[in-house]
């Protein structure tokens, strides 16, 4: 039997189109982000080039959002976003497992709340030696980078960031946690 979240498909990507936010900057631009933690935004490095972008939320609402901190490396950022009472994103226990079904939501190629779904490939470095990431096989197209990769129930397990052999590269929850917290923010 399949857990009851799997059962209300919809209503999990429902969830995570509204803690996807679509996000821009000064010189255009388009990528994705995820609410978290309260307050703040966490995306993909190579989406934010400028200190400061706006945020658009699912609603059509846009906030102004700045740069807190960045790792290039990771290809993570963290933003803070000005405006209250935005529901942050429900994280991840436990991390992705190969075969797991998986659930990618952004803004490819300009087309807002897109849904995706696919399974997890590999946990594996993208270069010998180097740190695991999520290899899915979710459809991916610029606009997507920064944005959730999910579980069935909804929470988010990893941040998708690249397209690399055919195949969706997401880094982990655990990495952009550690990042957070490295930032300063007290938040799980």
């Amino acid at each position: 039997m399949m857990p009851d979240a799997a059962l209300d498909f919809a209503g999990v990507a429902e969830t995570l189109r509204r803690i996807t936010v679509e996000i821009s900057g000064e010189r255009g631009g388009l990528g994705s982000g995820v609410l978290w933690p309260r307050g703040h935004v966490v995306t993909s490095a190579h989406v934010v080039g400028t200190p400061r972008v706006a945020i658009r939320l699912m609603d059509g609402v846009r906030l102004a959002a700045r740069i807190v901190a960045r790792d290039r490396e990771a290809d993570l950022a963290l933003l803070e976003v000005g405006g209250t009472g935005l529901a942050p994103a429900t994280l991840a226990t436990t991390p992705a497992r190969v075969g797991s079904l998986v659930v990618a939501v952004g803004h490819p190629l300009g087309v807002r709340g897109a849904v995706t779904t696919g399974i997890v490939h590999a946990m594996a470095p993208i270069v010998p030696g180097g740190v695991p990431w999520i290899h899915a096989d979710v459809r991916l197209a610029p606009g997507n980078s920064g944005g959730p990769l999910a579980d069935v129930s909804g929470a988010v397990v990893g941040l998708n960031a690249m397209v690399a052999g055919g195949l969706a590269l997401a880094v982990p929850v655990a990495r952009v946690i550690a990042f957070a917290r490295a930032a300063g923010l007290t938040a799980p």
